[in-house]
């Protein structure tokens, strides 16, 4: 399975950006799907995070401003990020194929140094940068 990351980018505070990422190799259809970021100095961190059939769950400092989407019939899921702020700024990864429980997923948020985790979900992709100034 491959995943690549596209419509990062820069933007002002309040604006909006929406990353999207692109599965091939094998369908996800039925797979959990997720958005972490990394920022300079900071740990990886879980975004959003979105099931098979479409149930989104969200970090607390996302929540209200982002939406997650997904496309099974095109193997894409979308992270619409409305009201940006400067701490938004970081690397946007999108991960697929849970290694874990959906609810032991939701309930890391945080999961350590380095995003891709594969101990998290089997696949990662490159990310694409979100910069908000």
């Amino acid at each position: 399975v491959q995943l690549v990351e596209s419509g990062g980018g820069s933007a002002q505070a309040g604006g909006s950006l929406r990353p999207s990422c692109t599965a091939s190799g094998s369908s996800l259809e039925d797979s959990v799907m997720g958005w972490y970021r990394q920022a300079p100095g900071n740990e990886c961190e879980m975004v959003s995070t979105i099931t098979g059939d479409g149930i989104p769950t969200y970090t607390d400092s996302v929540e209200g401003r982002n939406t997650i989407s997904r496309d099974n019939a095109k193997n894409t899921i979308d992270l619409r990020i409305d009201g940006l702020k400067p701490e938004d700024t970081a690397e946007y990864y999108c991960a697929a194929g849970a290694a874990l429980r959906m609810t032991a997923i939701q309930a890391l948020g945080v999961l350590g140094p380095s995003c891709p985790s594969t101990w998290v979900f089997y696949y990662w992709g490159q990310g694409t940068q979100v910069t908000v100034s």
